[in-house]
């Protein structure tokens, strides 16, 4: 008899720590719904501007440009058909 009665409070201990986290996700997605990007508002979001120096632009696609031409190597060609050596190490 005392088992049934522990089991029973257990598992309305469990329903009702469920419910506390269920209700706690809840807000949080709620609240996330509201404000957005960081400490933006959605009302802001819809017309965020940003600063960007040319200096930092030209610095960003260079690297693209980098990473673009070392993509079309016969190397990375090779390394992205996962070709081995004779040893079963990757080219």
């Amino acid at each position: 008899m005392s088992d049934e009665i522990r089991n029973q409070i257990n598992d309305i201990i469990e329903g009702e720590i469920q419910l506390g986290i269920n209700d706690y996700l809840e807000e949080k997605q709620e609240k996330e719904k509201h404000q957005g990007m960081g400490f933006v508002t959605p009302e802001d979001a819809k017309e965020l501007k940003v600063k960007i120096s040319n200096a930092e632009i030209n610095k960003i696609m260079k690297q693209y440009k980098k990473l673009k031409k070392k993509e079309k190597s016969n190397l990375s060609q090779v390394k992205r058909m996962g070709l081995v050596d004779k040893h079963g190490r990757p080219l």
